[in-house]
């Protein structure tokens, strides 16, 4: 009766616990070692700076604000201006739930040479695994596709940019980056189906352009 209770306990204690630790990969090594060795105080100020505009207390103040603007204008605006509360809303929240089933220790807290040369100490040391703000960016260019072509592409040029200032800095690994985005593109197509928020690409300046 002991050895099946001692068997038992030994297997249990293999099972994987949690959080899960998520390792970057190769890639993501070559990139942050580029960046750590190449970049200096200026551009590192600059992109610090920059990242605030994909901060969930920034982007959760503009979505309260366009919510509240929307309520005296018609019904496609009030749907807008619910959707993008509900998507920033749960864009905020669903990285700190994955952040306690997931743990990944922050690129700038293994480098030396990246801080001599001006990268800065972001958030909890293990909290890289995904980009938060990644993920914000992700949702505003998912929405950004009900948009004509010249605002959506600004939407995703402007998106895409602000991630990248999360690997510049060295707050996130490329692949926290790339994860962040797509979860956050898959949240606002999943939430679409509650808000009724407009499906598909708006077309609208691409047959004006043609």
């Amino acid at each position: 009766m002991f050895k099946i209770a001692s068997l038992s306990a030994r297997r249990l204690s293999r099972r994987p616990g949690f959080p899960v630790t998520v390792r970057p990969t190769r890639s993501d090594v070559v990139v942050a070692r580029s960046i750590a060795r190449n970049t200096a105080p200026a551009p590192e100020l600059v992109a610090r700076a920059l990242t605030w505009g994909a901060d969930e207390k920034v982007l959760l103040a503009l979505a309260a604000v366009g919510w509240l603007a929307s309520r005296g204008c018609a019904t496609p605006l009030r749907r807008a201006g619910n959707h993008a509360l509900l998507v920033t809303v749960a864009a905020s929240l669903l990285p700190h739930g994955l952040k306690l089933v997931f743990e990944q220790t922050r690129p700038d807290r293994r480098t030396v040479i990246g801080h001599v040369h001006g990268v800065p100490i972001s958030g909890k040391r293990e909290d890289a695994f995904p980009s938060g703000h990644a993920l914000h960016m992700g949702a505003l260019a998912s929405g950004a596709s009900a948009l004509p072509a010249g605002p959506r592409r600004a939407f995703l040029a402007l998106a895409a940019a602000l991630s990248l200032t999360r690997i510049v800095i060295m707050a996130h690994w490329a692949s926290d980056v790339v994860a962040g985005f797509a979860l956050g593109a898959v949240l606002e197509r999943a939430l679409r189906l509650w808000t009724g928020y407009p499906n598909g690409v708006s077309t609208e300046d691409d047959h004006a352009n043609s």
